[in-house]
């Protein structure tokens, strides 16, 4: 009995190693999007939130017995959230920090995720009106300020991007005699 026990330590080790080698980046990208930091940089609120929602499933993971563990890493995750909204107000230069930390859940659990409208309710502790309510506002919020687009570049490519015309009114020229 005592040699079963390291080896089915190691088969769960084993299996939740590869569970967070194909599921971190998507989650951390769901955990920056939650607390407002910036994907493209360092995002420590974010890492810390993934770190706590993966050890919380790791330690429930033989009871998961044909659970999605995705879903249960992403649930923790949001519960955790929830819970410490309050450290996430403040503006860090994420896509969505301009949202509440309310909006923001409802927002990524609803678009990103994809979770049905009752299922974030029933997850949230919140009426299923007040769940559309706060996603219809996120966007709307995000709708306002949404960012210039970029310039286009010159699809030809005859000119380097640094020689292309500014975006705008084309400039004032003499018009030109017709040729002979």
């Amino acid at each position: 009995m005592r040699e079963r026990r390291p080896a089915q330590e190691r088969r769960r080790a084993r299996e939740f190693t590869l569970f967070v080698a194909g599921a971190s980046g998507r989650l951390l990208h769901t955990a920056a999007l939650l607390t407002g930091e910036p994907v493209s940089r360092p995002a420590p609120a974010a890492e810390e939130l993934l770190t706590c929602a993966l050890s919380r499933t790791y330690a429930v993971w033989d009871r998961l017995r044909g659970d999605d563990p995705y879903e249960r890493a992403r649930r923790e995750m949001t519960l955790r959230f929830a819970r410490t909204a309050r450290r996430h107000r403040r503006p860090r230069g994420g896509l969505l920090d301009r949202l509440s930390p309310r909006e923001r859940l409802v927002l990524v659990l609803r678009l990103y995720e994809g979770v049905p409208e009752e299922q974030t309710a029933a997850q949230l502790g919140l009426p299923a009106e007040r769940v559309h309510a706060l996603c219809l506002h996120a966007i709307a919020e995000m709708r306002s300020h949404r960012p210039r687009p970029a310039p286009s570049r010159n699809p030809g490519g005859t000119q380097p991007p640094s020689a292309a015309p500014e975006p705008g009114p084309p400039p004032h020229s003499a018009p030109k005699s017709p040729a002979p």
